[in-house]
């Protein structure tokens, strides 16, 4: 039987004294802020960086820099909105937290659940990425004995206490940054004409071979579909934020450095790769653009280097997802929504639900060995724009949590939304804009299609336990 959301705050509140509903306070605060400092930078560096950029540069050439650029000024909105409000009320549910607060019980059920499934999937075709780079290296290896110990590591880390999964983060993105930002530094050398053995190419690559737009403006909408998926995974931070020591000034502190770290690593590795070889080098598709530049640039064993790099981007992606959606879906337990033996937490920490978030993840493993083109592929399509809903939820969330905060607690406001509420209608026609592209490539459309279908289920059952409970949005509570 599930609690109501009363229950649930009182037995958060005797766990820990002074606890509010959902603070997150009945989970440890073993996160120190240089691990909420390396999440949110390492947060931006991941797979999609090193292997989905090749679609999108392929299909836009040199204006995949204006691409990244602009899908990442929407990510930069919506997580200075995201920070607004997680500054204002750390949660462990996060977003899921402040639809509830600000919309209703549905919308926090809603965006809720589907955040979880997407993590989920995400962390499965995570582990099949990872378990693909090894059989790289141990050919008679299979898949599935990668995937089962790398999920037997990270669950066993995730049980363990919160610091363990700070700890990993940590290194795994101190790698990662250290990589992309050597990588950079080796671009812009080879730019200038100063690394040996090169000479400066100048705008050669950028305005020839077809020009800055050689597929058109088509070619240009595909790439920004690109780029914004490669964006996501910037949330996990502000549900980590929850389980530090200083909350608030972590969220404050990721989020106002997030514009430079989109633009570093994002913009500018894109505009390196497409100012030093050409866009449509036969190399970007075969090896990557990362290892295409590499090559170029003569660096020794360049592509087994970047596969280290992609490994650990992947498994990196995988500990924080499994973190992530095993939060959440505490968080949504705790609150009412979902079945409450999830909600014990031992040690500080939620491991019900890491367990089950853990076999829901290996349990799309197996899906996707025995049934990769239909039940795997379902699975995928259903959480294909998931991203897309959440930063909607986030948008809306915002536009009526701000006005509560402005009346009821002006001193929460320690990070605030730019040009509100103008950037905020922004964001959502941006949004908006990326659906609409989505329903006219055709390959995109049936993602759509299938994630729509799925919050729509989520949302009719959200909004029949909030009909059936006689719970509307929580507006008393910023």
């Amino acid at each position: 039987m599930n609690r109501t959301p009363s229950s649930a705050a009182r037995e958060q509140a005797d766990a820990v004294q002074g606890a509010g509903p959902d603070s997150g306070s009945t989970l440890s605060n073993g996160l120190k802020q240089r691990h909420l400092s390396m999440i949110a930078l390492g947060g931006v560096i991941g797979a999609g960086l090193f292997v989905g950029s090749r679609e999108g540069i392929a299909a836009a050439g040199p204006s995949i820099v204006l691409a990244y650029a602009v899908s990442g000024a929407l990510v930069m909105l919506i997580m200075r909105m995201l920070g607004e409000m997680s500054a204002a009320n750390p949660a462990s549910g996060s977003f899921s937290v402040h639809a509830e607060r600000s919309i209703g019980s549905w919308a926090g059920f809603t965006v809720g659940w589907m955040f979880t499934a997407l993590l989920c999937v995400a962390v499965a075709a995570e582990a099949l990425g990872a378990a693909d780079v090894m059989i790289q290296w141990f050919p008679g290896t299979e898949p599935w004995m990668w995937v089962l110990l790398f999920m037997v590591i990270f669950t066993g880390t995730n049980l363990a206490a919160v610091s363990n999964f700070g700890e990993f983060e940590f290194w795994f993105a101190a790698l990662k940054v250290a990589a992309i930002g050597i990588f950079l530094v080796l671009g812009l050398l080879a730019i200038f004409g100063v690394l040996p053995g090169t000479q400066a190419p100048g705008t050669a690559h950028l305005t020839g071979d077809g020009g800055f737009l050689p597929k058109g403006v088509d070619g240009l909408m595909v790439g920004l579909l690109a780029s914004v998926f490669a964006y996501g995974g910037l949330e996990t931070v502000t549900i980590a934020a929850a389980e530090s020591k200083d909350p608030v000034r972590g969220v404050a502190s990721a989020v106002r450095t997030a514009m430079w770290r989109i633009a570093l690593f994002y913009v500018g590795s894109m505009a390196v790769i497409v100012t030093v070889i050409p866009w449509n080098d036969s190399s970007i598709a075969k090896a990557g653009p990362y290892v295409a530049v590499l090559d170029y640039l003569k660096i020794p064993a360049a592509g087994q280097i970047m596969n280290v790099v992609i490994l650990v981007a992947l498994l990196s992606a995988m500990n924080a997802n499994l973190y992530g959606s095993s939060r959440m879906a505490f968080s949504l337990t705790a609150r009412g929504q979902g079945p409450a033996f999830l909600a014990k937490v031992s040690g500080g920490v939620p491991r019900r639900a890491v367990l089950m978030c853990s076999a829901f993840g290996f349990v799309a493993v197996l899906l996707s060995i025995l049934w990769p083109d239909t039940v795997f592929q379902w699975l995928l399509n259903m959480v294909g724009a998931a991203v897309l809903v959440v930063w909607g939820f986030i948008a809306a969330a915002q536009l009526r949590m701000r006005r509560l905060l402005e009346r009821e607690a002006p001193e929460k406001l320690v990070v605030k939304m730019w040009a509100f509420p103008v950037l905020t209608w922004v964001a959502l026609a941006g949004i908006a804009a990326v659906l609409l592209l989505m329903l006219r490539d055709e390959s995109q459309r049936l993602q759509l299609l299938f994630t729509g279908g799925f919050g729509l289920v989520l949302t009719i059952v959200g909004l029949a336990r909030q009909r059936a409970l006689g719970r509307g949005a929580d507006l008393t509570k910023p």
